[in-house]
């Protein structure tokens, strides 16, 4: 498999794995980004001898150019070396996988580059889902998706018609906190949220996936990325994270995805696609399971789910107010700043304190994430 790709976040956990992935199929591997992680960097560096690096943290710039001195790879930093790697020219595609808001302008970089995005970065669509896809619609670029449920709806779609689909089932784990009510959320622990069942993350969508914040933003994500409304997405909780998503066609026929919760499958699936190659990860053993158990949600309890829900039903910058309140108040969360319950009223709140404005440019966006910043910091310093 001759095929050329950059890893943006490639020191995180879906990072790591896709470059597992790569090295399984003999990937060319051209361009690496991290946020501060200077040392897995240059290990990775050592490993896949990229053309082009980036630290992401302006302040361990001249650290990583140390480590690096004898391997003659060019070193950059910021936002502008994660634009450069996300638009070169050898890329084939462009494995997005950074966490939080500063995914976006890489990938629209990339975009009109005309480069393919394997996306696992989801503030790219829910903050700017409407000027990312009509660029990649412009540019002729596929996204083509790494979340596991997104992954999964992509797989259920082919070979059918896309008129026929009556709507798309996400499924969720429920996170660690499934059936508690308000007041057990008022006495949880950041080391109980950072303890999710079944899947291995890192500490931003770990949080996330305990307030169910994870799912919302999912929910945004399909929106875009197969062109529905909110009413053909339907959420489930799925405990066992096996069926990894659905899709009911107008028959009522419902086709499922299923596979060991391992993102290495969804990783692959979007860098080889349309091929279908041994993955480097366990087969699936109904019997070991058993059971598999299918609930609704707590839209009630999990306040951020019912305003990630709420936000694309309204539109304009609402979905980006949103998650960039969530970002800062996950932060002030894993600083100690804040309680677990503080997070889903903070980003509940913003629905009522912001009045609606419309998305039209990347510039819109940025001007939206800066104000639902100011306004959770304001909030958290009080």
């Amino acid at each position: 498999m001759n095929k050329t790709v950059s890893v943006l976040g490639s020191t995180g956990s879906i990072g790591t794995q896709s470059l597992e992935v790569c090295e399984k199929h003999n990937f060319t591997v051209t361009g690496l980004s991290a946020n501060n992680n200077t040392e897995l960097l240059e290990m990775q560096t050592r490993k896949f001898k990229p053309d082009y690096v980036c630290i992401y943290n302006d302040e361990k710039y001249s650290e990583l150019k140390n480590r690096l001195s004898d391997t003659g790879v060019k070193v950059l930093s910021g936002m502008d070396g994660l634009c450069e790697i996300a638009s070169l020219q050898q890329n084939d595609i462009v494995l997005n996988s950074v966490v939080g808001m500063v995914g976006l302008l890489p990938t629209l970089t990339a975009i009109n580059a005309g480069k393919d995005i394997a996306l696992a970065n989801k503030e790219t669509l829910v903050a700017g889902g409407e000027i990312v896809m009509s660029s990649a619609k412009e540019k002729g670029v596929t996204i083509y998706p790494v979340d596991s449920e997104h992954s999964a709806i992509f797989q259920c779609l082919q070979g059918n018609k896309r008129e026929h689909l009556s709507k798309i089932i996400l499924t969720a784990s429920g996170g660690p906190f499934f059936k508690k009510s308000y007041e057990d959320l008022k006495k949880v622990t950041k080391a109980d949220a950072l303890k999710h069942p079944n899947w291995s993350m890192g500490n931003k969508i770990t949080i996330d996936s305990a307030t169910l914040m994870n799912k919302g933003l999912e929910f945004i994500e399909a929106k875009w990325l197969f062109d529905l409304t909110p009413e053909q997405i339907e959420i489930i909780v799925h405990r066992q994270s096996i069926v990894h998503s659905a899709v009911e066609y107008n028959d009522y026929s419902v086709i499922a995805q299923l596979g060991v919760p391992d993102m290495k499958i969804p990783i692959q699936y979007a860098l080889l696609y349309p091929d279908r190659l041994e993955c480097p990860t366990k087969r699936l053993s109904l019997t070991d399971y058993g059971t598999l158990t299918f609930e609704k949600p707590d839209y009630e309890t999990f306040k951020c789910l019912s305003t990630a829900i709420n936000a694309i039903k309204v539109g304009g910058a609402y979905p980006c107010l949103v998650n960039s309140a969530n970002e800062e108040a996950v932060k002030a969360f894993l600083n100690d700043e804040i309680e677990f319950i503080q997070i889903g009223e903070i980003v509940s709140s913003v629905m009522e304190k912001f009045t609606p404005a419309p998305i039209n440019c990347y510039e819109d966006v940025a001007k939206a994430d800066i104000s639902a910043r100011e306004y959770v910091r304001n909030i958290i310093e009080k």
